[in-house]
């Protein structure tokens, strides 16, 4: 029983396979289907697992939106399967059927339109005995517009071989889901013919075709996906081959996958670009060498190749130098050969290569000699890069030949000797320039001079001596009488510019005056690599001459203030006249005789640098009393101050002069100091900071002492000082003593009684007197008294000086009315408050002693009063 309760099942399962495989079905294509519009469409429909006759019906309609099914047509031609709304199109054959076989039918849009957009159905009646499997099948169209544009540009038609071009290619397009784009790049060589070069898409691959694969890999050209819808082609080195006319085309592809077909193309444009033309570089390259020339023996031979081709800094280029003889026997010869990667290839030590530039080459050919002399050319050839790693010759092209003459030929040239600066005095510069000019055929020689002196212009073969040379290489070698100055500098041999060269005295001499001459000598280089000397060729002499003059120099003093006491100032110019000079420079020095032809002592001094500087000055407490100053062009003033009778004697000027080496030294007139020492005389004077001053102020007053002849040195003077007070209410008894006084030694003394005053120094010439707290009693006249002491210098005793009296001054004290009543008032309204007080008490006191002891006014018994009151 449980096995055929589950064998049960399992042939049920059976039966319904067999039966669902052998059920109709009904095929249409994966949708969507994406066509563009006035394209011709259609779409297939097939059927199979049917049963009935082999032939089946098919009827085609379409679903709305909305779920309404409109009859396009059914292969029964019964037009009432129509729909009216397309019985037009269906009677116009734009819209069809075709029959591909018995269970087979397409339906044909001759041009389909932007409303043809929808869903489609393939149904197709039954004729099975039994109703299984699917009837019909739907699928989907899309009808889009034709927004595909291709723009093309091309950015140069005529290019160099191997010169990059591009060629510009912009596709634009509407967006449509479950579209693609491909890019196709074609090229026609005149034949009308477009070859496919590559396809970029739709699957986002790069497709080459075989021709082109090894010149794609080698990378002669690339494809340009800068993006925004630019699918440009670049020709990175375009050959001659590569002429033609390219062409752009764009596709606009769909997925298909039925039978096998992956993509089904919608939509195509094609653009032209236009005709790319490759010029070759055999048709620009220029090859040519300069002219002919003609060479000594031992010069150097020069020549240049000249290469010139489009784009040249492109090409890599080989390079031959060829020779053969003059009458054109014999096999050409290689000199030298420089492979296309600047690396030689063959070629001797003898011969030099240079590149001069991206198109100049040079030949050097040292020493050369007669076997040098042929028919020389340059043959170049022209690489260009193929891939990234191959090149190939792309052009290969001889120059013109031009002829080297090799000969002995002796330099040719002309010297001229001239003077540019002469002297006019004695130490002035002297140049002398020697030239040469008109050179021939000296080449890679050198040249050489000698100076020569004579001291007589009668006859140059006397007397005359070689200042210097210079050789070949520019080293010097001097004259024996000359070594020294020319050691030291004073003398200078020069070349100034290969051909030019100099002489030159920076301070000429007397014994300078005379003839000169230089002698140029050739040097070429010899066989064994020295120097021999070619030619020597002399200039004309010039004559150096002048007529010699002495400078003189003049200096007057002239008094300008005169010191006729001590303490007082003395000042005094000198002036400055001089000739025959150039750039003369001056340094003045004062000195100073006691006694006229004395000894002289020097004062201060100020160089030409305006430097000043004390000489022998020896008072180093009056370091800043003498001045000396340049008040003009050719005038300095001296100046003493505080002069004194050590300062008595004659002064004068000594002024040095250099100009050009030369020096001159003069003196001026004397002007001198005379005056009877009086020794100092002092002066004293009394400052009040105010007049006027309040009771219980304090008051300062200053007594100052100056002097009005030469100050003495400060440890050398003191003073006695005393002040007075002058009363106005005071009566004179014949003399006042001092309020306060201090002695030369600095010891003070009060004698003005109880009176608060103070007397204090507060430098060495000034005494300040201090009353504090001023009272009444205090007004008056005030003035100080004051002996100087003088110590001798040299005795070391003090000398009492005369006795000085300041002039007074006034002090008053300001007393205001209410200031003066404020005091009594205030004094008077206390002891009335105290009389006052004293006087009530006293009353009071008085008033209870006399009632308490007097009987009669005793207080009379309470119960009298009260009887009394009742009556």
């Amino acid at each position: 029983m449980d096995k055929e309760t589950g064998l049960f099942p399992f042939l049920m399962l059976v039966i319904s396979l067999l039966v669902l495989c052998e059920s109709r079905v009904v095929k249409v294509p994966a949708g969507p289907l994406i066509h563009v519009e006035g394209q011709g469409v259609s779409i297939h429909c097939d059927v199979s697992n049917y049963e009935g006759p082999s032939d089946q019906d098919f009827d085609w309609a379409m679903v709305l939106s909305d779920g309404k099914v409109i009859d396009i047509l059914s292969t029964t031609l019964d037009s009432r399967l129509t729909h009216y709304s397309m019985k037009d199109r269906v009677n116009s054959g734009d819209i069809s059927f075709n029959k591909l076989g018995d269970s087979s039918v397409e339906l044909r849009f001759k041009k389909v339109r932007a409303t043809d957009s929808g869903l489609y159905r393939c149904n197709t009646p039954s004729t099975d005995s039994v109703t299984s499997g699917n009837y019909f099948a739907d699928v989907e169209l899309k009808v889009i517009g034709d927004s595909l544009k291709v723009a093309t540009a091309l950015s140069k038609s005529v290019v160099n071989e191997g010169e990059s071009v591009q060629l510009q290619c912009t596709i634009t397009r509407g967006f449509t889901e479950h579209t693609f784009l491909s890019v196709t790049w074609y090229i026609s060589r005149g034949n009308n013919l477009f070859e496919e070069i590559l396809t970029f898409g739709p699957d986002d691959k790069i497709k080459v075709e075989s021709n082109y694969t090894q010149l794609y890999a080698d990378g002669g050209f690339q494809l340009d996906l800068r993006g925004g819808g630019f699918y440009g082609l670049v020709l990175t080195d375009p050959k001659p081959m590569e002429v033609g006319v390219y062409v752009c085309t764009a596709r606009e592809w769909v997925r298909q996958v039925e039978e096998g077909i992956k993509w089904r193309k919608i939509l195509e444009k094609t653009e032209e670009v236009g005709t790319v033309v490759v010029t070759p570089i055999a048709q620009s390259l220029m090859v040519a060498v300069e002219k002919n020339t003609t060479l000594n023996v031992g010069d150097t031979l020069n020549l240049t190749c000249t290469v010139a081709a489009n784009d040249l800094p492109s090409l890599s280029l080989e390079l031959m130098w060829l020779v053969r003889s003059i009458d054109g026997s014999g096999s050409t010869r290689v000199l030298i050969h420089i492979g296309r990667d600047g690396l030689l290839q063959d070629g001797s030590e003898a011969v030099g290569f240079s590149r001069v530039n991206a198109k100049t080459f040079r030949l050097l050919v040292h020493k050369v000699d007669r076997s040098d002399s042929g028919l020389y050319s340059c043959r170049v050839k022209a690489w260009l890069q193929q891939g990234r790693e191959q090149w190939y010759q792309a052009a290969e092209k001889t120059s013109n030949t031009v002829q080297v003459l090799v000969t002995h030929l002796e330099p040719q040239f002309k010297v001229t000797l001239e003077a540019p600066l002469t002297p006019q005095f004695t130490s002035d510069p002297t140049e002398l320039r020697c030239q040469v000019t008109n050179i021939l055929h000296l080449q890679d020689g050198n040249l050489g001079v000698t100076w020569s002196y004579s001291s007589t212009t009668k006859d140059s073969s006397q007397n005359e001596v070689v200042i210097a040379s210079l050789d070949q290489h520019g080293a010097l070698t001097t004259g024996k009488q000359h070594k020294e100055r020319l050691e030291s500098g004073d003398i200078a041999v020069t070349r100034r510019d290969p051909n030019i060269f100099i002489l030159r005295m920076l301070q000429t001499r007397d014994i300078d005056m005379g003839s000169y001459l230089c002698s140029v000598t050739a040097w070429t280089s010899g066989r064994q690599g020295g120097w021999e000397k070619a030619k020597d060729v002399q200039s004309t002499s010039v004559v150096v001459q002048w007529s010699p003059k002495v400078p003189v120099l003049q200096v007057l003093a002239h008094r300008v203030r005169e010191a006729s006491t001590g303490g007082s100032t003395f000042e005094m110019t000198c002036r400055v006249t001089g000739q025959n000079m150039q750039n003369p420079a001056y340094s003045v020095l004062i000195l100073f005789e006691e006694t006229i032809s004395g000894k002289s002592r020097k004062v201060l001094s100020l160089s030409s640098d305006s430097v000043l500087q004390l000489e022998e000055w020896s008072e180093p407490n009056r370091m800043d009393s003498v001045v000396l100053e340049k008040t003009g062009q050719l005038e300095y003033r001296f100046r003493l101050y505080g002069a004194q009778v050590s300062d008595c004697g004659f002064y004068y000027c000594r002024v040095t002069m250099s100009d050009q080496g030369r020096e001159t030294v003069n003196e001026s007139n004397k002007i001198d100091i005379a005056f009877a020492d009086t020794g100092p005389v002092f002066n004293i004077s009394i400052q009040s900071l105010t007049s006027k001053v309040l009771p219980g102020d304090t008051v300062k007053m200053k007594c100052i002492m100056s002097t009005l002849s030469s100050a003495p040195n400060t440890g050398d003077v003191a003073f006695d000082i005393r002040w007075f007070q002058s009363s106005g209410r005071a009566v004179d008894n014949g003399g006042v003593p001092p309020l306060i006084s201090m002695d030369r030694w600095g010891v003070v003394k009060k004698t003005g009684g109880d009176r608060t005053v103070s007397l204090e120094r507060t430098d060495w010439q000034t005494f300040v007197l201090g009353v504090h707290k001023s009272e009444d009693n205090d007004v008056g006249e005030y003035y100080c008294t004051v002996t100087p002491w003088l110590l001798s210098p040299a005795t070391g005793v003090w000398t009492k000086g005369q006795d000085l009296k300041s002039t007074p001054v006034f002090l008053s004290i300001k007393l205001e009315l209410l200031d003066s009543l404020k005091m009594p008032v205030s004094y008077g309204v206390i002891a009335a408050v105290i009389v006052c007080v004293i006087s009530v008490l006293l009353g009071l006191g008085v008033s209870h002693c006399c009632f308490s002891k007097n009987p009669m006014h005793r207080p009379r018994p309470r119960n009298k009063l009260i009887d009394l009151e009742m009556d």
